[in-house]
């Protein structure tokens, strides 16, 4: 029964990783033909990126897509009624896998989409606070990155008073760790004041 239970669990850590590496931007772009953005615009594959070169309708296809391929994962795994740290590992793997791409040479996006969604499957008040930090943010200064820099932010605060399950709480850390870490870029630019209005972020 625990070897069952850990090959399920593998599977699902591989599936998970692998549906995250599904980069949406970059499949929506080619299908649309606009190129690699990787090689366009910001060079992020993103939903802001491909707003910018493709306008908001293929930007909405690429939002909604990369919010379910991290909830999807997760929802799978509460399903499947695995423990609370395999469930929190499916919202990671997918979260990663859409930041290191395997189908796309590891080269992928920002992850705050993604990330939104698999809050939304570990905590959807957690995934709310974070949302509704960057819409405010966003309202008042349209920059993304600076955007999604202060949704991770709240992010970290608030999985402390929400959040009762360790592996939930890691897991939404870990999120916030890599984000900040995949926008120090957009951080450089913010602190010298070059970033752009709807500027560099997913």
């Amino acid at each position: 029964m625990a070897d069952h239970n850990m090959l399920t669990n593998l599977i699902l850590l591989v599936a998970s990783y692998a549906m995250g590496s599904l980069s949406s931007a970059i499949i929506v772009a080619r299908l649309a033909n606009l190129g690699d953005l990787r090689s366009q615009g910001s060079g992020n594959p993103g939903a802001t990126n491909i707003l910018r070169l493709g306008g908001k309708r293929l930007a909405a296809i690429v939002l909604l897509s990369d919010v379910l391929k991290g909830f999807l994962p997760v929802w799978l795994a509460y399903r499947l009624e695995v423990n609370s740290y395999v469930i929190a590992g499916s919202g990671l793997f997918a979260f990663w896998g859409h930041l290191y791409p395997v189908f796309f040479e590891f080269r992928g996006g920002k992850g705050v989409a993604t990330g939104l969604g698999v809050l939304l499957g570990l905590s959807w008040p957690l995934a709310l606070v974070g949302l509704t930090a960057w819409l405010l943010v966003f309202w008042r200064w349209r920059i993304s990155s600076l955007s999604a820099l202060s949704a991770a932010i709240c992010i970290f605060l608030s999985s402390w008073i929400l959040l009762s399950s360790p592996a939930i709480r890691e897991a939404a850390i870990i999120m916030v760790l890599f984000s900040l870490w995949r926008h120090r870029s957009n951080v450089r630019r913010l602190l010298s004041g070059q970033e752009n209005h709807l500027s560099r972020s997913d």
